[in-house]
């Protein structure tokens, strides 16, 4: 069937539901943006304009757990480690593991946990969740 010349394109288009935001206690921005003030944790490339240091999330971090990647939602952010952009496309082109041993510790997630440990905001930031009632 043809639209009417005289009706807009958008009377005949579905629109998609908006996506539900994040749960609060997956998202730890602060800690984000402190793991890309980091060294990358494979190569030990410092950030640059050309090659900036990204958070990646451990896609497998967290399983069978509330933190864990679910149906189109990311793994909770206290599994993100400090990788160059570089490693990180390397890091998805091979997936997390073949490119976990190139990795110190050989194991992302412990890398990943040792990460949310040191980081110096976390205790607030747990107080803030648990504020938050979440």
């Amino acid at each position: 069937m043809m639209r009417p010349a005289n009706l807009p394109r958008s009377m005949f288009q579905t629109r998609k539901p908006p996506r539900a935001p994040r749960p609060i206690w997956k998202c730890a921005e602060e800690f984000k943006r402190w793991l890309r003030k980091l060294p990358c944790s494979c190569c030990g490339h410092i950030s640059t304009e050309d090659n900036p240091i990204i958070s990646a999330h451990v896609d497998h971090g967290g399983q069978g757990t509330r933190d864990a990647k679910g149906m189109s939602t990311k793994v909770a952010d206290r599994f993100c480690i400090p990788l160059c952009d570089d490693c990180h496309k390397r890091q998805h082109n091979l997936g997390w593991e073949s490119s976990e041993v190139e990795l110190p510790t050989r194991d992302a997630v412990a890398l990943s946990t040792a990460f949310w440990q040191q980081w110096p905001g976390r205790v607030g930031w747990l107080g803030e969740l648990e504020a938050a009632g979440a």
